[in-house]
């Protein structure tokens, strides 16, 4: 994909931007479903996006006090003749730090969610532009980024819900050559959560350096909207099938990025998802 975004309003709480690209999906393993279909090729994707975004913590690589919280709004489907349905993205994305008092420690919390909801039917009706879709996964930092839902640790970046069908033996040969968004399973809604108890290490050089441990926990899901009414979203579903890990690790805080490296615990996952425990090194900026 490629693309350009033209900032129309930038202030410290506030920005609106316009958004163009040019996107590219393939599917030479032939794994794509009949509405899928409809937006193989090449097309244009135009949106505007608001974002309102409020950032009191002390710090983004190691806040130990204060919140922070965003919220965000995109419309998109704008251009002419495209092939997507004209739809809206909103996401939300809530944290808190709270000091403990002891060895420098924090308890930080966060949430968030998202949902795409078409418009208006298109040609590929209510279906939701692939590359709007949200997806789980991946070893970034559940610390740093401020954005909407996406990071969940011991599990492959889109490794949530991936369709295996990408990974038989018969299709080995094409997958490379597959967009990757045809390899997973996006959701038009999708939630994380997660805790955080980051404390100092009792060692003089490591303080000096601000070099810390934390422990965590995450959690998220995310699903597909078969029908234009909420009120008949099966929630109950939807929370009972939620994935989760735990871990810990050590944490070299720098003032471009946050290192962790950490060991991760998968508590709960599916045959369909991409989870492995194991030692993980992220790499995240602010």
């Amino acid at each position: 994909m490629m693309g350009v975004s033209v900032g129309l309003l930038s202030t410290m709480n506030h920005n609106l931007a316009y958004n163009l690209s040019w996107r590219t999906v393939t599917d030479r393993a032939l794994i794509s479903s009949n509405s899928i279909r409809g937006q193989l090729g090449h097309s244009l994707l135009s949106s505007i996006k608001y974002a309102y975004k409020v950032d009191q913590r002390d710090s983004r690589i190691r806040p130990t006090r204060g919140y922070a919280y965003l919220f965000s709004s995109q419309v998109g489907g704008l251009a002419p003749e495209s092939k997507d349905a004209r739809y809206i993205r909103q996401e939300l994305d809530l944290r808190v730090a709270l000091p403990l008092g002891v060895l420098n420690g924090a308890l930080n919390a966060g949430v968030a969610a998202g949902i795409i909801h078409p418009l208006a039917r298109g040609s590929t009706g209510s279906i939701s532009p692939l590359s709007e879709q949200f997806y789980l996964g991946g070893n970034r930092s559940l610390m740093c980024r401020l954005g909407g839902p996406s990071s969940l640790l011991g599990f492959e970046k889109r490794g949530l819900g991936t369709d295996l069908r990408s990974s038989t033996p018969e299709n080995s040969e094409n997958v490379a050559s597959t967009s990757p968004e045809l390899s997973a399973r996006g959701g038009d809604i999708a939630v994380t959560a997660f805790a955080d108890l980051s404390f100092d290490i009792p060692l003089k050089p490591l303080r000096e350096l601000g070099i810390h441990g934390h422990a965590f926990v995450s959690a998220g899901n995310l699903a597909k909207l078969t029908e234009p009414d909420l009120r008949k979203f099966p929630l109950a579903e939807f929370l009972q099938t939620f994935r989760s890990s735990a871990g810990f690790g050590v944490v070299v805080p720098t003032r471009l990025f946050r290192i962790e490296v950490n060991y991760c615990h998968i508590l709960k996952q599916f045959d369909y998802d991409l989870g492995k425990a194991g030692i993980q090194f992220n790499f995240s900026s602010p």
